[in-house]
């Protein structure tokens, strides 16, 4: 089911009623939780619940095993267990034939022909979060840094909440998991927040990511008829796209959970504000940045180690992270420029720069150099951006190229309509004021503003309606 459908329009209010009038029977509000939840899911494909019910069951009892185990080399064990089975169920389904076509792919450059067994496997939306989340559910236990949950309808409730399962955020165990287990109170001004960011999130679906997808398409699968400077917009474009798509999925996902008692993790922090690649990090897709540092990064060593094996442990972490995207040389790519473009701050020891300050650092107006920071920063993402768009290599290369082949003027005409600008410069400004914090004179014309937001998502709706998120794909 997709947020921005006609039966999630219907499913969210029963839910929600159905939920509140059940106040005071927790138990009884998590198995509504669970039900609503495998609704959802199962309105895409029934059969891939069993992935889901199969992997909550297995780490729950596997987070029992770890608690009771005394001795090291069992606890490695189960912990093991869990790892290997979630990202067999994760490599299967995701990677298998990216790995046979690749296996393939290498023994005929040295002449030698394969015959490649392939499988038509149906990639289960939502494999790559739901999975991270139940790994982090065992790993933690095996830290010592959560002890198990024995309510199986509360874990269940937690692996698969409705809200966050098929595109995040990525949610933690030790934030997620205690609220499941806890008497929820309906509070007026979260369900208020709520609304202003299911508000806000469905604009930056269906009002910007929707509408600029037609564009960047025809930009992107036709990128040898068009010049450059239409191709450097089809590379913008996207990015705004790719952002509308995913921080709305995420902002919506964290109004509907705040409407029923929940709070979820921000997962994005205006990243295009961002004056390093390395600050971009920290503000872009947290919960899964944050998922490969404490994983990943950290039990590799870290930066602890000296620089060399600092590193190495940078690539490991972006490129696993490109990986983690989809089954394509492409995303692994995008991962490493990302790796090659923080190395520089990372030896000069200024990629923990701007960690808590913002582009305005107290003041109404950036300083020349933070925009020229934010300006550089920004087309270092948009390059990378484009392999992460690119269906291969070579495409991503040859759009590069035409790029840069300033000779390359056209006569194609794309046509951006003049809404499409405004909605961008709508949504820089509504971040920059959020950042800066809102004047007291614009917070008397709030509900003009969502006034404005209704009609325009309502406008866009039906003729986007169904529109698939792009992480639905990962």
């Amino acid at each position: 089911m997709l947020f921005n459908s006609t039966e999630f329009l219907l499913f969210l209010p029963i839910t929600f009623a159905l939920y509140w009038l059940l106040n005071k029977r927790l138990q009884l509000q998590n198995a509504l939780v669970l039900v609503a939840s495998y609704l959802f899911y199962g309105w895409w494909d029934w059969r891939f619940l069993s992935l889901i019910i199969i992997s909550t069951l297995l780490d729950f009892w596997v987070g029992q095993k770890l608690y009771a185990s005394t001795a090291p080399k069992i606890k490695r064990r189960w912990m093991w267990l869990s790892v290997s089975f979630n990202l067999g169920l994760l490599g299967f389904f995701k990677y298998y034939n990216f790995f046979i076509d690749s296996w393939v792919s290498a023994f005929s450059q040295m002449g030698y022909e394969m015959d490649a067994w392939t499988l038509s496997i149906v990639l289960p939306v939502g494999i790559s979060f739901y999975t991270f989340q139940t790994m982090s559910y065992t790993l933690d236990i095996y830290k010592n840094k959560l002890e198990p949950t024995r309510d199986l309808l509360a874990f269940a409730s937690f692996v698969s909440f409705f809200p966050q399962l098929v595109a995040g955020p990525i949610e933690r165990a030790s934030n997620l998991l205690p609220q499941m287990l806890n008497k929820r109170v309906f509070s007026y001004k979260q369900a208020v927040d709520g609304a202003r960011l299911i508000l806000w999130g469905l604009f930056k679906k269906v009002v910007i990511a929707d509408s600029l997808a037609p564009i960047v398409n025809e930009i992107f699968s036709n990128y040898e008829s068009h010049s450059s400077s239409v191709l450097i917009l089809g590379a913008v474009l996207f990015a705004f796209q790719i952002y509308g798509d995913f921080s709305g999925y995420s902002d919506i996902a964290r109004g509907v959970a705040k409407f029923l008692g929940f709070e979820l993790m921000v997962n994005f922090k205006m990243p295009y504000f961002s004056r390093s690649i390395g600050e971009f990090w920290r503000r872009w897709h947290i919960s899964l940045s944050t998922w490969f540092r404490d994983y990943v990064y950290i039990p590799l060593g870290g930066s602890r180690l000296g620089k060399a094996k600092g590193i190495r442990n940078v690539f490991v972490i972006f490129i696993v992270s490109g990986f983690w995207h989809g089954a394509n040389w492409t995303f692994i790519v995008w991962g490493l420029i990302h790796a090659l473009f923080f190395i520089p701050s990372f030896l000069g020891n200024t990629n923990r720069n701007h960690v808590d300050d913002l582009i305005l650092e107290g003041n109404w107006l950036p300083s020349f150099k933070s925009i020229f920071q934010v300006l550089f920063t920004f087309g270092l993402v948009n390059l990378a951006w484009v392999f992460f768009r690119a269906e291969s290599m070579s495409d991503a290369v040859n759009y590069i190229s035409s790029i840069a082949d300033f000779s390359n003027v056209s006569n194609s005409e794309i046509v951006i309509g003049k809404k499409n600008p405004a909605y961008i410069l709508l949504l820089l400004g509504v971040e920059y004021f959020i950042m800066r914090g809102v004047p007291k004179i614009l917070v008397s014309f709030r509900w003009l503003f969502y006034l404005i937001c209704g009609v325009l998502i309502f406008n866009s709706f039906f003729e986007n309606q169904g529109a698939q998120f792009i992480y639905f794909q990962f």
